[in-house]
């Protein structure tokens, strides 16, 4: 049984672990790119599942665009709200 297994999982420590989780970052990243590029993609006549499609490739992208800056955020934001205990 490992270390994390066994400490209890409060709401603060869930939240910290999703804040500091680069792939929180990457995600946020994604939807971002998709929000803003995807509606240029889109086409008036394209069905639900056309606009869909093209919304989830556009995000799918974004996310593996943001991988560096997803980690340079989270390392980031570990430094600022943990300070010296980090290291």
């Amino acid at each position: 049984m490992s270390k994390d297994s066994r400490r209890p999982k409060t709401p603060t420590y869930l939240a910290f672990y999703v804040l500091f989780a680069p792939d929180t970052w990457r995600i946020v990243g994604g939807v971002i790119i998709a929000l803003l590029l995807a509606p240029q993609i889109v086409r008036p006549d394209m069905s639900l599942a056309g606009r869909t499609m093209i919304y989830v490739m556009v995000a799918g992208i974004g996310w593996a665009v943001c991988g560096k800056p997803a980690q340079w955020i989270a390392a980031g934001l570990k430094k600022v709200i943990l300070g010296k205990a980090n290291r």
